[in-house]
């Protein structure tokens, strides 16, 4: 089972890099346990990419509106690793970003737990610093 979570891990991290969001949405199942660490009821910046998911079309959704709100050329991630324990897989590293509305940017430190059954992503869950995503939507 390791082998297969560390292939799907691999190609969403491909897949990320070409920016294709229905191409990486394919990795994932119809139904997907999808959450982010988002204090939502102490943050005061609707931050549109934070919310909710649980569906594959939900998935390129994300996707789409994280390139749509975002400077491409100051976008970035940098791997730190990717540990694999089974069908289970976390990604560490960082990402970089700059708001199209504000023109900040911000950098995120990001852990990212994937669970990988029957060669399909069935579990996304995000720890990021939503503090500096938030700062940089709100333009504080």
């Amino acid at each position: 089972m390791s082998t297969q979570t560390r292939t799907v891990v691999d190609e969403l991290l491909h897949r990320l890099a070409a920016g294709s969001p229905d191409h990486v949405a394919e990795l994932y199942a119809d139904r997907v346990d999808w959450r982010l660490n988002w204090p939502s009821d102490e943050h005061d910046a609707d931050v549109p990419w934070i919310r909710t998911r649980s569906s594959r079309e939900d998935v390129a959704d994300h996707y789409r509106t994280i390139a749509a709100e975002h400077v491409p050329e100051h976008a970035g991630f940098d791997l730190e690793r990717v540990l694999v324990d089974g069908s289970d897989a976390v990604v560490i590293g960082t990402i970089r970003n700059t708001v199209r509305r504000t023109g900040l940017s911000y950098v995120a430190h990001v852990a990212l737990h994937l669970t990988v059954r029957d060669a399909l992503i069935i579990r996304h869950h995000v720890y990021e610093d939503s503090l500096a995503v938030a700062r940089s939507w709100s333009g504080k």
